[in-house]
C-alpha cells in the first residue's frame, strides 16, 4: 500500500524559509517521478514542482526562482525547500506521484505566511 506522509509546515513571517518532506512507503520510490502540490479553500490543487526519477524539475511560475524540489532516494523522502515565502503561499502542501495518483493523496501540511 502507497503512502505519503508530509510534514515540515508552519507559521512564517514573510520571506522567511520553510522545508517540507514527504516520506514515501509501500512501493519501489525511485522510479517514479514526484510532486508537490497545494490547493488553496475554494480552488483546485495545482501543481508546485515536480522531480522525475532522473533528478529533472519542473517548477510553477508562481514558485520558479523560490523553491526548490529534491529527493532522497534512500531514504524515500521527497523534500521542498521555499524560500522568500509570500503570504499567498499560504495553504495545505500535498506530495503525491506526478502525475498525480487519486488514492495516493495525504494529509498534506499547512503552511502559513504571516507578519
Amino acid at each position: 500500500q502507497v503512502q505519503f506522509v508530509e510534514s515540515g509546515g508552519g507559521l512564517v513571517q514573510p520571506g522567511g524559509s520553510l522545508r517540507l518532506s514527504c516520506a514515501a512507503s509501500g512501493s519501489i520510490f525511485s522510479i517514479y517521478a514526484m510532486g508537490w502540490y497545494r490547493q488553496a479553500p475554494g480552488k483546485q490543487r495545482e501543481l508546485v514542482a515536480f522531480i522525475t526519477s532522473g533528478g529533472v524539475t519542473n517548477y510553477a511560475d508562481s514558485v520558479k526562482g523560490r523553491f526548490t524540489i529534491s529527493r532522497d532516494n534512500a531514504k524515500k523522502t521527497v523534500y521542498l525547500q521555499m524560500n522568500s515565502l509570500k503570504p499567498e503561499d499560504t495553504t495545505v502542501y500535498y506530495c503525491n506521484r506526478w502525475p498525480p495518483v487519486r488514492d495516493y493523496w495525504g494529509q498534506g501540511t499547512q503552511v502559513t505566511v504571516s507578519p
